[in-house]
């Protein structure tokens, strides 16, 4: 066992870096909900419609790789998003089963009602751009070295 391992088993339980990602991931969406609630929306469904707003028509394939939302969650929210009319389904042509999302005139219009939500949720965290870039690049990594050990 290496010292990092070994060192991580006896630390205290409030300062285990696995309940620390888990609180502040609950809390941030926590701070999302009341932003999103004026808007009709849940964390997850803003995510999905964030990313429909800056790459436009995408395959439900691609927005799950995108969240690293598996088919069978994501299916039931964009069978939500779209009965908000919000966005719509479509099978591709040529390729019966890629089912595209795209934005509804609905959709393209929650994003000007949302527009303030990123600045309030940026206030919120009381971290400056330098701070939070910083904190940004360092989960990325994070993840990306423990998706390469799962893969």
């Amino acid at each position: 066992m290496t010292a990092m391992r070994s060192q991580e088993l006896t630390e205290e339980f409030d300062d285990q870096l696995c309940l620390a990602l888990y609180l502040a991931s609950r809390a941030m969406t926590a701070t999302y909900r009341p932003v999103l609630d004026e808007l009709g929306l849940t964390y997850p469904q803003y995510l999905v419609l964030r990313l429909l707003w800056e790459e436009g028509t995408s395959s439900v394939g691609e927005i799950g790789a995108r969240l690293h939302l598996e088919s069978n969650t994501l299916s039931p929210l964009v069978k939500r998003l779209e009965a908000l009319d919000l966005v719509s389904r479509h099978r591709r042509a040529g390729d019966e089963r890629t089912v595209d999302v795209q934005l509804t005139r609905q959709g393209k219009a929650m994003r000007r009602r949302a527009a303030g939500v990123p600045a309030q949720i940026c206030e919120a965290t009381e971290l400056d751009a330098p701070s939070r870039a910083r904190l940004i690049k360092k989960l990325r990594r994070l993840t990306a070295d423990l998706e390469r050990k799962h893969a």
